[in-house]
């Protein structure tokens, strides 16, 4: 049955029963276990350690496999630890879930995950950073829509996804059309449940990805759904852990060798289009050459700040942008930040990609 629009005191309601039990399950958590807090806390002040451990393991996410897929291409060496999971998983709740069920070590995501991940009471901190320039979502509209530009979403049903990425992206595009919440209707989804919503009316727009929009047009374009494009950036693209997992020096120096070879995944394929063309967005996704140039050709090029004092700007404006509408509520950012991390994706990367 579709999730009831959010509107008004309707979306405090709508988030209480979201995130309430799990909020309240770790503030219980946190209030039976302040001293175990706090020397959590001092382990993540330590230094990390010049080698990992042998015997040490991480189970990481790999949405659709990228990252295995990327090493393998790259020929990039054997991580000096085991990988005892790959997880097939890239959606912020699903991965604050399992990081809760300890079934998940490091995961790779946007900026808005580790604040949704504070909000609910569950500490987890941000270890290395991609800067992105360009946009990497665009908004869909249904079949049949006379949606043309942002300032035509006045009145109209909004795919949202608070603990996303695709959120952000919306709620930025809305504050620069001048548009105020109660001037739509935002309908609580998942980033997952975005195109089935458009293809049945469910919603007029939806954030996709640059990557969605050509399979999403080859099917509806000619059924009056378009896309609009913004220059609404979501500008982290990152690599998190939980607080326990930075606090166990094994494990912390495992994530400290894994991010040069995230970094260098990331670089392969950006000067390597024709390939990762190829062997991912054809072999592995479907998709015909052409669309698979199209979404290269809008590809970001991997940019690893040696400082992340732009990030920590950037992703205080988030979530004093969240805490306006209501939706958590405001906090200094600098506690999701690992800064014993922070150096070492631009030490593993060619001058050009420093920045």
């Amino acid at each position: 049955m579709p999730a009831p629009p959010v509107t008004g005191l309707d979306r405090r309601l709508f988030l209480t029963s979201l995130l309430g039990a799990s909020a309240a399950v770790a503030g219980l958590g946190g209030c039976a276990g302040g001293s175990a807090a706090a020397d959590t806390e001092g382990a993540l002040t330590r230094p990390l350690a010049a080698e990992v451990p042998a015997g040490t393991s991480l189970k990481i996410s790999s949405y659709q496999n990228v990252q295995q897929l990327q090493f393998k291409l790259a020929k990039l060496p054997a991580l000096p630890f085991e990988v005892s999971d790959w997880l097939n998983i890239g959606a912020g709740p699903d991965v604050i879930n399992a990081f809760r069920a300890k079934s998940l070590d490091l995961a790779n995501n946007a900026g808005i995950p580790p604040i949704q991940s504070h909000y609910q009471g569950f500490d987890a901190r941000i270890v290395a950073i991609d800067v992105t320039r360009k946009p990497n979502y665009l908004f869909a509209t249904k079949p049949g829509s006379d949606i043309r530009t942002v300032g035509d979403f006045r009145g109209r049903r909004l795919a949202f996804s608070q603990g996303q990425a695709q959120g952000v992206v919306l709620l930025r595009a809305l504050k620069k059309a001048g548009l105020k919440y109660d001037q739509v209707t935002l309908v609580p989804l998942t980033s997952n449940q975005f195109l089935t919503a458009l293809q049945s009316g469910q919603v007029d727009v939806a954030p996709l990805g640059n990557s969605q929009a050509p399979a999403y047009l080859k099917q509806y374009g000619g059924k009056g759904a378009r896309v609009i494009r913004t220059d609404v950036v979501d500008l982290l693209n990152l690599l998190w852990a939980p607080r326990s997992v930075l606090a166990d020096p094994a494990k912390a120096a495992a994530v400290a060798a894994y991010i040069p070879q995230w970094a260098k995944g990331q670089v392969w394929s950006y000067e390597h289009p024709h390939v990762w063309e190829e062997e991912f967005y054809v072999k592995t996704q479907n998709l015909t050459p052409d669309q698979a140039k199209s979404i290269t050709a809008l590809a970001n090029k991997p940019l690893f700040p040696p400082s992340w004092d732009e990030a920590i700007r950037w992703e205080q404006e988030t979530a004093d942008l969240l805490a306006e509408g209501g939706f958590v509520k405001g906090f200094d950012v600098s506690s999701l930040f690992d800064h014993r991390f922070e150096a070492i994706a631009a030490r593993a990367v060619p001058a050009e990609y420093r920045r």
